[in-house]
C-alpha cells in the first residue's frame, strides 16, 4: 500500500490539495471494479474500519447517485452522497463526494484499477478545492487513515467473498 498525502514522486499541479491513497489487492480488476459498481457489495466493505454503511439509493451510471449514510462506531451518523462523473469500466470512476447534493465542499475522488500481474492496484486520488479543505479533512477527519481502512476493508471483502465467489 502506498499513501502519499501532498508529497508523491511528482508533483502535479494539485498536489497541495489532494490525498493519494493505493492499495494492491489479491484479485483481477473487473471483481476489484465490481465491488465499487454494485451495492449488494458496497455496504459490506465501505468506510474505516468499525463503520458500517446503510445505502438510502444508488445507481451506477455517469450522471446518478449513491445517497447513503455511514454510521460511525460512537453512534455518530455521516449523511453522504456520491455523483458519478465518469465510468470507464473496468479501469477509472470518477465521482464527486459531499454530505449532500450541492456541498459547496464537495471533493473530487478518481479511483484507477491497474492490472498487476493477477492483481488489481487501485488507486484513489481526491482533489480538495482548497489546501485548507485538504488539511482539514486529513486532520479533524483523519481522510488519510479513513482511505487507508476502506481499501483494506475492500481488499479484505474482495478476496474473501468476491473472489471465493468467482472461483467456485
Amino acid at each position: 500500500m502506498a499513501v502519499t498525502g501532498s508529497d508523491g514522486p511528482e508533483k502535479s499541479a494539485t498536489a497541495e490539495r489532494e490525498v493519494v491513497i493505493s492499495r494492491v489487492i489479491d484479485a483481477p480488476r473487473e471483481l476489484v471494479f465490481e465491488a465499487f459498481t454494485e451495492v449488494r457489495h458496497l455496504s459490506h466493505w465501505w468506510g474505516p474500519a468499525g463503520f458500517t454503511t446503510t445505502t438510502r439509493a444508488f445507481e451506477f451510471r455517469v450522471g446518478a447517485e449513491w445517497d447513503f449514510v455511514m454510521h460511525g462506531p460512537d453512534g455518530t451518523d455521516y449523511q453522504e452522497w456520491i455523483s458519478f462523473t465518469e465510468i470507464t469500466a473496468p479501469e477509472r470512476i470518477a465521482l464527486l463526494h459531499g454530505e449532500s447534493r450541492g456541498d459547496p465542499n464537495a471533493f473530487e475522488s478518481v479511483l484507477t484499477f491497474l492490472p498487476e500481474g493477477a492483481a488489481t492496484r487501485i488507486e484513489m486520488r481526491t482533489v480538495f478545492r482548497t489546501k485548507a479543505q485538504r488539511d482539514e479533512a486529513v486532520e479533524k477527519y483523519h481522510a488519510i487513515e479513513g482511505g487507508t481502512q476502506t481499501l483494506a476493508n475492500l481488499d479484505a471483502y474482495v478476496t474473501k467473498n468476491i473472489r471465493k465467489g468467482a472461483e467456485s
